[in-house]
């Protein structure tokens, strides 16, 4: 018997992925286990303003590549976040369980999909000489030698700004130049792996967006940025998921709570937006089924993807249970 093939989720933020992902790990035939594909999900302590699983969820259903770094020491890349994800699937697939891979990064998506390339790989001697100098030195150079990058970056993102100047080191071009080739074509698909996709229109996830961020705000999410701070200041790294530095802001009384709660509100809208841009390439993706979520009751959709699944249905823009 041939490997069950990886399913993959994909949608904007506060979409349902994780719903379906759970529901799919439930039902198919075999059973599933969960690989999460968010970049903020990786830090130890992040849990309500990620949406990481419960305990309980990860009690019902396997989890993996959640929890893997320190949020106040550890440094993470897209390629440790691969190996994890890929040793998990194979390991799944070799229990002859559905490896089902959800999360709002649609660049580990995409990764995934097509292996870590050239330009993404790293050198860590050129990326010691690169730390080793000021983030003003650094930021000249960019703006020098790839003006576009530079555009896009926050003149204290030093971060970014040395993973720019990494790859144009190691590759001869400006990241730019290869960020525009990836992003122009559709990803390629392989054979074993299957995407499904939830499209929402603007107006209706943005109302699921403001809800949750109130979810979350109930559930503790506050109190959970206290407690990260008094163990000592997040890195930058970690502070780059939405929300946690707007709490950190409030709590260190340089914005009041409400102000946080709505910069968090727009900033999560407009990752949502991001996402739709990402998720356009995704849908002329070979192995695709994508729910038209708007015009789709919740409760259906893991149906009308197994139906997919067995061959039953390519397309249904308003999934019923069969």
């Amino acid at each position: 018997m041939s490997p069950r093939p990886c399913l993959l989720i994909a949608g904007p933020t506060a979409g349902g992925k994780s719903a379906l992902a759970l529901e799919l790990a439930r039902t198919l035939p075999g059973g599933g286990e969960v690989v999460c594909a968010d970049s903020m999900q990786v830090w130890r302590g992040m849990d309500i303003g990620t949406a990481k699983p419960t305990q309980a969820e990860r009690a019902a259903v396997p989890h993996h590549a959640l929890d893997l770094a320190d949020p106040h020491r550890d440094a993470f890349t897209a390629a440790a976040w691969l190996a994890c994800a890929e040793q998990a699937i194979d390991s799944i697939r070799a229990r002859d369980r559905w490896p089902i891979v959800v999360g709002g990064t649609n660049l580990y998506l995409r990764l995934l999909m097509e292996g870590m390339t050239k330009d993404a790989a790293s050198d860590p001697a050129v990326r010691a000489e690169l730390d080793a100098r000021e983030t003003t030195d650094l930021r000249r150079e960019l703006e020098s030698t790839d003006a576009a990058t530079a555009a896009t970056l926050h003149p204290n993102d030093r971060r970014r700004t040395i993973r720019a100047l990494e790859i144009a080191r190691l590759t001869g071009a400006p990241a730019s130049a290869s960020r525009r080739q990836w992003s122009d074509a559709a990803p390629r698909m392989p054979e074993h792996m299957r995407l499904i996709g939830l499209d929402w229109s603007v107006e209706a996830i943005n109302t699921r967006i403001n809800a949750r961020v109130q979810h979350m705000l109930d559930a503790g999410w506050k109190h959970e940025v206290h407690a990260l701070l008094n163990k000592g200041p997040l890195l930058a790294q970690p502070l780059e998921a939405v929300g946690y530095r707007e709490l950190s802001d409030a709590a260190e009384g340089r914005i009041s709570l409400a102000v946080a709660v709505e910069g968090i509100k727009v900033r999560t809208r407009r990752f949502a937006k991001q996402q739709r841009t990402w998720l356009k390439k995704f849908r002329v993706a070979e192995n695709s089924f994508w729910i038209e979520a708007d015009h789709s009751p919740e409760g259906a959709w893991s149906k009308a993807v197994q139906a997919w699944l067995e061959g039953r249905s390519r397309t249904m823009d308003s999934p019923s249970p069969t």
